[in-house]
């Protein structure tokens, strides 16, 4: 199994890389998000928590979708190995994703 995980880790960290590049502002608006619903009062800490939720999703769905592109190009069984070493490097390149991207993770195995 250990193979299996190196297998796929130069390639999942040079997409994470060019995730993190073309994510940039994304990923700087959501800890700015963040640090917005740790300082909102009572009556705006709802608005500011959607506005960084959003913004979890939206960076979620471009992860998934630069990993099911490439995994569609890989017959069922590598897919699977290689799905699970980005989920793997994704949640430790981005521990704020990293409930979320649990979350999809278990919906994709169901």
């Amino acid at each position: 199994m250990p193979f299996l995980r190196r297998r796929f880790r130069d390639l999942v960290e040079r997409q994470l890389d060019l995730f993190a590049d073309d994510q940039e502002h994304l990923l700087r608006e959501l800890a700015e998000a963040r640090e917005r619903e740790r300082r909102a009062g009572a009556d705006e800490v709802e608005e500011a928590f959607g506005d960084w939720h959003d913004r979890v999703e939206w960076l979620c769905d471009e992860l998934w979708d630069l990993r099911d592109r490439y995994a569609a190009t890989l017959d069922e069984d590598t897919a699977r190995e290689y799905r699970r070493a980005f989920l793997r490097a994704a949640r430790r390149r981005f521990p704020v994703l990293a409930p979320a991207l649990e979350a999809e993770a278990r919906l994709d195995e169901e």
